[in-house]
């Protein structure tokens, strides 16, 4: 049994005890750092530049930054026809409609497969993931992701360098996690999109599961039936591989758009590796909640600024410091 970055998997049930990677950092230790905004995007730049790897955690502010917003007009706009006939006490914004008690499944899947082209389907590759893609390619990289909409593989990323913990927006699994399979519904999703009719389904379009005949739901972490197949637990160890493969090299942890909904997932794990990796460093990007622990000095780089525009201006700071690294006469050891 592996620990020593908390991947407890129970022989009996399959799952990781996220909870190992929890660590007791005080409340009073978090701190919004002071540094100008153009002297932290630098100190970011050198941490990249000076990099041996970088592992990179994705969440939910990522894919809002890059244009996929849940709330406001784009809700408004797409959603306008369940707002009115749910009521708009209840449909603020698509992920908390997600939760709604759809009465029957016909009214369920019509929320869930607009819901799913909204956001998985119908986007190509955003210009936010296509910056990041190309910020660390050259470098050895692997993604930690809670986004579910597919956008780090739209972007070029190799799927053996990817880890999304929470399902995908493309796929269903059975509603009771009878079996430990997961199935491809895009296309199904498709069909489902073309014959809605007042935000509902035909009752021939609802998916039953295949082994119990039961009810299908998404492929998403919700509650205790989440599926995680034989994919899922491949990206598991290949993330517990690249973290051992990489125990002395010095590595930057980029984390793009990670709040407080699942902490335990990145940020927390990230705090966690910082405090047992001396050459390890973190970049946290967040609009709002970029705090760090003091205590990692100048190891840890806290942003509090729009995603986009932070990762485009490091993108640049970037390619000046690897301009001046090889340009003739200026060659530096990176080590």
């Amino acid at each position: 049994m592996n620990t020593r970055h908390g991947w407890c998997k129970q022989t009996n049930t399959k799952k990781i005890d996220f909870s190992r990677f929890l660590c007791s950092t005080p409340a009073r230790d978090y701190i919004f750092q002071d540094t100008p905004y153009e002297n932290q995007i630098r100190e970011a730049a050198e941490l990249l530049s000076r990099a041996d790897a970088v592992l990179i955690g994705g969440g939910a502010g990522l894919s809002t930054a890059a244009g996929l917003s849940y709330g406001g007009q784009r809700f408004q706009e797409n959603f306008g026809e369940f707002i009115e006939k749910y009521g708009a006490s209840y449909m603020t914004d698509m992920y908390s409609a997600g939760f709604y008690p759809f009465p029957t499944e016909e009214e369920k899947w019509g929320y869930w497969s607009k819901h799913a082209y909204l956001n998985r389907i119908e986007p190509e590759a955003l210009p936010l993931y296509q910056q990041i893609f190309e910020l660390v390619k050259e470098k050895p990289h692997f993604i930690l992701t809670t986004n579910v909409d597919h956008q780090f593989w739209k972007a070029g990323f190799m799927d053996e360098r990817i880890f999304a913990t929470q399902g995908d927006y493309g796929e269903i699994q059975c509603a009771r996690g009878c079996h430990d399979k997961v199935y491809d519904a895009k296309e199904l999703f498709g069909k489902m999109g073309e014959a809605r009719k007042d935000c509902k389904i035909p009752s021939e379009l609802v998916p039953k599961c295949p082994v119990c005949g039961g009810n299908m739901a998404m492929h998403l972490r919700s509650d205790q039936y989440f599926v995680e197949d034989a994919h899922w637990n491949e990206a598991a160890s290949r993330y517990e591989e690249f973290l051992e493969a990489h125990q002395t090299d010095r590595v930057v942890l980029l984390e793009l758009g990670v709040g407080f909904n699942t902490p335990v997932i990145i940020r927390l794990p990230f705090e966690k590796m910082i405090r047992e990796h001396e050459n390890w460093s973190l970049i946290r990007m967040n609009l709002d909640e970029a705090v760090v622990p003091a205590s990692f000095g100048e190891r840890a780089v806290g942003i509090n600024a729009d995603l986009a525009e932070a990762v485009r201006d490091m993108s640049g700071c970037v390619k000046e410091i690897e301009a001046g690294m090889t340009a003739p006469g200026n060659e530096v050891d990176k080590k």
